[in-house]
């Protein structure tokens, strides 16, 4: 036997004693874990999913030990996301942090910052958010107008955030803040880290549409931020943010693998609600119910194709921009086919004469569209597929030629 068909045999082996048969299915919106300092489990096989996950390194199975990851090479990894989804565990936790800053960290931060930061995310000990968007900057990200001054051995934090997801459960937030206004708006960028629970600091909710929102407002008053929180060299963070974007879009693209971050399965509901349906025999509406789930499940093999890609050393980030649009644009359409199917039953709102999975269903709808702006709306997304996957001119320069 090979050292992979065994390293295999070992993970199916270990995952099958382990992951509670509780949490072999589909995750509820209600019932994700998110780790953090104020960490809450529904369930008791929650926390031991959990803790054995962590214990064993997996959490960023593909990270050095020496920073609590479990030291797993490129194809280890890849079989160990194999046998999660063939046994259709759930996640132990979800970690913006993970997913997003500690690939960057584990690149450009010092060996000091490495030990202080990474270790607690692999024990899933700290909640992160993320500080980009903010109020009037529309999608020009460079537009960021939120200053970080020096002072001392502190930077001296000003302005506010938008659209920023759980910010009001979070425990420290990655941001992009301007420590130098005096060349072009993408030079003096820096990525600084910001306790939430630091003075000067205040997070307000907003509400959406759907009734369930997890943005909020983020203003800093004079919040003193040490210095060593700076992650790269200061002024030359567009390059960190940009890494750090494609680290995001490749964790939404993946969202579906793990029914994230919605859990209704396309066709079983519109099996359950057709057969009694007068809509039963109307072909047009089942033949898009066939193709968005042949495309939904053309996607599910496209990123298991790309991730494997990215370990073998390829450059995958424009494939990663491709991926988030297409994910998320298909979200929209799986639940206006849904509506469709479902009929009057996915009117309700809060009536007990709905069921919850039907006032699910309606609510997720809705945040649907939300999905197509996080990350980097769609319209972005499309910018960046333009110029960096089929290298075509910027539009304003051959304008300005002519």
């Amino acid at each position: 036997m090979s050292d992979k068909d065994l390293f295999r045999q070992e993970v199916r082996a270990w995952l099958e004693e382990n992951c509670p048969v509780s949490l072999r299915t589909p995750t509820p919106d209600d019932e994700l874990v998110w780790g953090g300092s104020q960490i809450e489990f529904k369930t008791q096989d929650q926390r031991l999913w959990f803790e054995r996950m962590r214990d064993k390194g997996w959490f960023c199975p593909g990270w050095p030990q020496e920073y609590g990851g479990g030291g797993l090479d490129a194809t280890q990894e890849n079989i160990l996301e194999q046998e999660i989804r063939r046994l259709g565990c759930r996640p132990a936790q979800i970690n913006l942090g993970i997913w997003m800053l500690g690939p960057v960290v584990l690149k450009y931060g010092t060996e000091a910052q490495k030990q202080r930061i990474l270790a607690p995310m692999t024990r899933g000990e700290v909640r992160w958010c993320q500080g980009f968007s903010e109020p009037n900057a529309g999608s020009d990200l460079a537009n960021i107008r939120t200053t970080a001054k020096e002072d001392g051995d502190d930077y001296i934090v000003n302005g506010a955030k938008i659209w920023t997801s759980y910010g009001n459960k979070s425990d420290w937030m990655y941001a992009l803040v301007r420590t130098d206004n005096s060349g072009s708006k993408h030079h003096g960028i820096s990525l600084l880290l910001i306790d939430m629970h630091a003075p000067g600091v205040t997070v307000s909710p907003i509400d959406l549409i759907s009734g369930k929102s997890s943005f909020c407002e983020v203003h800093f008053d004079e919040v003193r931020v040490p210095k060593n929180n700076l992650i790269g060299e200061p002024n030359l963070g567009w390059s960190l943010a940009k890494q750090l974007l494609q680290h995001e879009r490749a964790a939404m693209s993946k969202f579906g693998e793990f029914s994230l971050p919605t859990h209704y399965d396309l066709l079983a509901l519109s099996k359950a609600y057709l057969s009694s349906s007068p809509a039963a025999n109307n072909a047009s509406l089942k033949a898009r119910i066939t193709a968005a789930d042949m495309e939904e499940q053309a996607y599910a093999l496209t990123v298991q194709r790309m991730t494997e890609e990215a370990r073998s050393g390829l450059d995958v980030n424009g494939t990663m921009s491709i991926m988030k649009l297409v994910h998320t644009e298909q979200e929209k359409i799986k639940f206006e086919l849904l509506l469709d199917v479902m009929g009057y039953r996915g009117l309700g709102w809060q009536d007990d004469a709905f069921s919850e999975q039907e006032l699910g269903v309606t609510r997720a709808w809705l945040n649907s569209f939300t999905q197509t702006i996080a990350g980097g709306s769609s319209e972005i997304q499309l910018n960046v597929i333009a110029k960096r996957v089929l290298n075509l001119p910027d539009a304003s320069k051959v304008e300005k030629t002519q």
